[in-house]
């Protein structure tokens, strides 16, 4: 199970994992909806990700999810590189839904040092979506 106390969140219901590693200052950090997004958005069926090497821009949109209620975007919460994708979302986007913290990451992002650096925490996020 994994330790919701330990993410980073965003106001856009995204989660983001710690360093999953380091190579010199770079660190991969990993990337989800949250339950409560999941939860809103109903049955995923599709999910559209960027390709691996893909730059990507903190707030700009990264793909794509959609439910059986509605299509939502996927925004980045980071800047950095694409260096993994997580097919087996793609390729069955109910994990999602049944595991939004852990099967149902979506991808990996190399960032630079201090990335996550004005994320919201655990309590923060609690506070923004029961208000």
């Amino acid at each position: 199970m994994t330790d919701l106390n330990a993410l980073h969140y965003t106001d856009e219901h995204e989660w983001i994992a710690g360093v999953d590693g380091a190579s010199g200052s770079e660190t991969v950090v990993t990337i989800g909806i949250t339950d409560y997004a999941a939860d809103k958005l109903g049955d995923v069926v599709f999910v559209e990700l960027p390709a691996v090497g893909t730059e990507v821009t903190a707030g700009s949109v990264v793909g794509e999810i959609e439910s059986t209620k509605s299509v939502g975007e996927l925004y980045a919460p980071v800047s950095g590189t694409v260096v993994e994708i997580n097919d087996a979302a793609v390729d069955d986007p109910s994990l999602v839904n049944s595991a939004p913290f852990e099967g149902g990451w979506l991808l990996k992002v190399e960032v630079a040092d201090g990335a996550l650096d004005g994320l919201l925490d655990r309590d923060a996020y609690v506070a923004l979506t029961e208000g």
